[in-house]
């Protein structure tokens, strides 16, 4: 149905375009992400994603790995050379990942180049600073998702007085703070309303001087 919009919505795509598609879960009866990572799910989610999107080949897919969502982390090799092997065929441009920790970015970066990780990240849950750091290092796009908390959002005093000092919301500065977290950090924060994704937009140009930098790194301390 996602797709399906974003073709209606968008098609035929501008050139600048990047669509950045997932793959390894589907939806439960209860609307829940069952993880399937194997080989031949992710083959007919990528030509799923194909049709639906009215595409020859996808610009980025990311294998949803889930192993900060409650899953165990296991080895993702054979997963990723499916996607891989798609990749090779011509109908995936580039590879990513998401959910995952270091040990399993490394084994697929033994298997081919990834050019974007996707983890849950934000002001407050800092638990994959090291993830942030390692794609820094590695010239990797870094994208948070669930930037403002998601589906509690992100509350905090501190973060507020910060906001009222810059004359910014304190979605603003949650977002302008983790475009400044490192050198290859995006972010995909979620909107229905259009006032909204102007105001998130607005975000990429506000700088934040280094004393609202250190009081908004407490924050998660």
């Amino acid at each position: 149905m996602v797709n399906e919009i974003i073709k209606e919505a968008l098609h035929p795509y501008p050139a600048d375009l990047v669509l950045v598609t997932k793959v390894g879960a589907r939806r439960g009866d209860d609307a829940s992400w069952i993880p399937d990572l194997s080989p031949n799910a992710l083959r007919a989610q990528v030509h799923d994603n194909l049709e639906h999107l009215g595409l020859e080949v996808l610009d980025v897919v990311n294998l949803r790995s889930m192993a900060h969502e409650g899953h165990s982390e296991e080895s993702i090799a054979e997963s990723f050379t499916a996607l891989a092997e798609l990749q090779q065929q011509g109908l995936i441009k580039h590879l990513g990942l998401s959910s995952v920790t270091i040990p399993q970015i490394r084994e697929a970066q033994a298997i081919a180049p990834i050019v974007t990780i996707q983890n849950l990240y934000n002001l407050v849950n800092r638990d994959d600073d090291d993830v942030v750091e390692y794609a820094a290092e590695n010239n990797i796009a870094f994208a948070s998702f669930f930037p403002l908390g998601g589906f509690t959002p992100l509350q905090s005093e501190t973060l507020a007085k910060v906001a009222a000092r810059l004359d910014a919301t304190p979605q603003q500065v949650a977002l302008a703070w983790l475009l400044q977290r490192s050198a290859t950090s995006v972010v995909i924060p979620g909107t229905s309303s259009l006032a909204h994704l102007r105001e998130n937009i607005a975000a990429r140009d506000l700088v934040l001087p280094a004393d609202a930098v250190t009081e908004l790194d407490s924050i998660g301390a």
